[in-house]
């Protein structure tokens, strides 16, 4: 839960969001929080027609029939809540109505901050299961384990209920105490009381692949997205001692997020030329966005997934980076997401989101409805190992002779490797040996 003043920030945030979920999707992806746009100017006020009477008496008239005449009592408050939404929906798939509970879930999905125990779970058998404790939050402080299962949430069982319902339960006011009664390796359940507090989501994550080679992966572009994209590469930089060969920035199934936080991302890999440019109605949707000098990727070769999951502040990214010829997109066309809305906040904790403006690529390209192709097209594809097999080697034979120009000997046996992400991904192997084909053409 975050602090009013945060709230006050994060909602004139201009942001873009995919608004509706995918067909494989379980549940709509959450909007992105927008600037306030300004005030339209009275001469266009008074220029607008007037309020159509016939209409607005037709509205009174039907909501009288619906108080007298419908089956079970509608208090008034309900149907001008239907109303207003009803008034949103007809407009585009984007355009909402957010009341209480769906506005503050939106502040927390774009800000990556909620009140919680920190604790990643999935389900086993009907319970719910802890997946990984986060560090340093409340749950990793009170010992609560990788593989615990979670039976009870303040006594009420856990069994029959969905990951989503006892998540919303776990979650909640900040210093609230909550008590999950665990069951680990099968033995006698125990509680354990904890208090909720501020838990932050990373939207980031990376590694090496292998040596040279670094991996980034953006689950969704929230507000500090940007930072810790700018820490993932001087870590990957870190962990390989020496500058990279490449990178893959892995945007597949990113639903979108805060615009600001694409901007940053794209401007980590420019160091100059147009981002991305908007266009609407009113004055404060005229916005331009260019890259400064600074190279947090050091100019390094740069693949860039994205499929049909990719929308909205991920085809931002993708569209300014393929633009400026600075990566190679790979995989298939993104979803073609490219409005943005604006978050009004209104009173009572309710919220106005409403399309207000249309973004383009720095080539003018609108990717709205038509989605970003992909440079190279890679579609999934099921990777399957072959077996070792055990054929012996030079090294194996007793007595061979060593190698003169140095070296340990390489028995059979010796080369095998823990498992890697591109073993399994390949798409992302795919984008791997690009990386390692433009280094080779280079003749780096």
């Amino acid at each position: 839960m975050l602090h009013s003043p945060r709230l006050t920030q994060l909602a004139l945030t201009i942001a873009l969001v995919i608004g509706a979920p995918l067909a494989t999707a379980a549940e709509p992806a959450k909007p992105a929080v927008a600037a306030k746009p300004a005030a339209v100017p009275a001469t266009e006020v008074t220029a607008k027609a007037p309020l159509p009477l016939e209409e607005l008496r037709t509205f009174a008239e039907v909501m009288d029939r619906i108080k007298a005449a419908y089956v079970e009592p509608v208090d008034d408050k309900t149907l001008l809540e239907n109303a207003i939404k009803g008034m949103l929906s007809n407009l585009d798939p984007h355009s909402a109505y957010l009341g209480p509970e769906d506005f503050q879930e939106l502040q927390e999905s774009t800000s990556g901050e909620f009140g919680g125990l920190g604790i990643e779970v999935g389900m086993e058998d009907g319970f719910v299961k802890v997946v990984s404790p986060i560090d340093d939050t409340p749950a990793s402080r009170a010992g609560i384990e990788a593989g615990d299962l979670i039976v009870k949430i303040n006594g009420a069982p856990t069994r029959g209920q969905t990951m989503t319902e006892a998540v919303d339960k776990m979650r909640g006011k900040i210093g609230e105490k909550i008590t999950l009664t665990l069951v680990r390796d099968g033995g006698t359940p125990f509680d354990v009381t904890l208090a909720r507090a501020v838990i932050q989501v990373k939207s980031v994550k990376s590694q090496l692949l292998e040596n040279d080679y670094g991996y980034i992966r953006i689950t969704q572009f929230q507000v500090k997205t940007g930072d810790e994209v700018g820490k993932a590469l001087a870590k990957l930089r870190k962990d390989n001692g020496k500058k990279l060969r490449g990178v893959v920035l892995d945007l597949r199934n990113n639903p979108g997020g805060v615009l600001q936080a694409a901007v940053e991302v794209a401007d980590h890999f420019l160091t100059k030329g147009l981002i991305v440019y908007t266009k609407g109605r009113i004055a404060n949707s005229e916005l331009r966005f260019s890259a400064d000098p600074a190279d947090a990727s050091e100019g390094v070769p740069l693949v860039v997934l994205i499929n049909g999951g990719s929308a909205s502040a991920s085809e931002i990214v993708a569209g300014a980076l393929q633009d400026q010829k600075r990566a190679v997109l790979m995989g298939t066309d993104s979803f073609g997401k490219g409005s943005v809305q604006t978050v009004l906040p209104l009173a009572n904790d309710r919220a106005l989101k409403l399309t207000t403006a249309l973004y383009f690529t720095p080539n003018g390209r609108s990717i709205q409805a038509q989605g970003i192709v992909p440079d190279i097209e890679v579609r999934p594809a099921k990777l399957t190992a072959e077996a070792d097999t055990e054929n012996f080697k030079e090294a194996d034979l007793q007595g061979h002779l060593g190698n003169g120009n140095g070296g340990a000997d390489r028995p059979t046996g010796s080369t095998k490797r823990k498992e890697r992400p591109q073993d399994n991904d390949f798409q992302l192997s795919q984008a791997l040996s690009l990386l390692k084909g433009l280094n080779i053409t280079k003749g780096d």
